[in-house]
């Protein structure tokens, strides 16, 4: 056991997660969830994250969207969050231009039902150069499916259910081959009962008492996922743990 003590400062909180190898992942893509919960564990406060989350968490979140090909999120979490396009600043912007990316990334969407607002900002003022992608299956409403495709690039991943597996090999399909996943529990816990969560990215608010709902929700009967602790941070009172998973060597 070792006991962890507060180290030098570091300068750009940003910059131990830009320098992380993402170059090589298990399967089609890398997939990094990033995720805040309070000291019980709880992911909400109110059926939403913004009372849960710190100042420097805040922070934090905006700009780790930087070193992403696309943001993935589920459908319930862009309606209570009020999601709109990624914003980052010029700087970053300039960064991945060097890089050959967009100079922001685009959002995906998960959603079976396709029971979106069309007219929302996360579609109507996605730049041209990162189009809101909506990730569905072959069992949506047709209605709304017409729609979706109206306003954004339209992946199909499954027939009866949304499947991570599908859903990312189409993006890794589209050249996305980081991907950042903002949530919520529950595709983020399909993506781990799926063995497709590279890394996850947690910060813990020093708060409790929110609503009554994990991080992660993994579907009845999956199997446990190891994760090794890659790093840790802290700020003002909130802690920032950066875990990889546990990759078993051939015996």
């Amino acid at each position: 056991m070792h006991e962890l003590r507060r180290g030098a400062e570091v300068p750009d909180a940003l910059a131990p997660y830009l320098d992380v190898d993402r170059s090589r992942p298990r399967h089609e893509c890398w997939v990094a969830g990033h995720m805040v919960a309070g000291l019980d564990g709880t992911a909400a406060v109110g059926g939403r994250v913004g009372s849960l989350s710190t100042g420097p968490d805040q922070a934090l979140f905006r700009r780790m969207r930087q070193l992403a090909d696309i943001v993935l999120v589920g459908a319930e979490t862009v309606r209570r969050e009020g999601y709109g396009p990624v914003r980052l600043a010029e700087e970053a912007q300039e960064w991945r231009r060097v890089r050959g990316l967009s100079p922001t990334p685009p959002l995906a969407v998960v959603s079976r039902s396709l029971n979106l607002d069309w007219d929302a900002a996360v579609f109507r003022e996605a730049p041209a150069d990162a189009r809101t992608h909506v990730i569905t299956c072959a069992a949506a409403d047709s209605q709304r499916l017409a729609r979706a495709e109206g306003v954004a690039t339209v992946v199909m991943a499954g027939d009866e259910r949304v499947e991570p597996e599908a859903a990312l090999r189409a993006l890794a399909g589209l050249g996305r081959r980081v991907v950042l996943c903002e949530g919520g529990p529950t595709w983020l816990g399909e993506l781990v009962a799926a063995d497709r969560l590279d890394e996850l990215c947690l910060s813990l608010s020093p708060l409790m008492g929110g609503d009554p709902l994990p991080v992660a929700v993994t579907p009845p009967g999956a199997g446990l996922a190891e994760f090794d602790l890659m790093g840790a941070m802290s700020e003002e009172h909130t802690l920032f743990l950066r875990y990889e998973r546990k990759v078993r060597q051939p015996t």
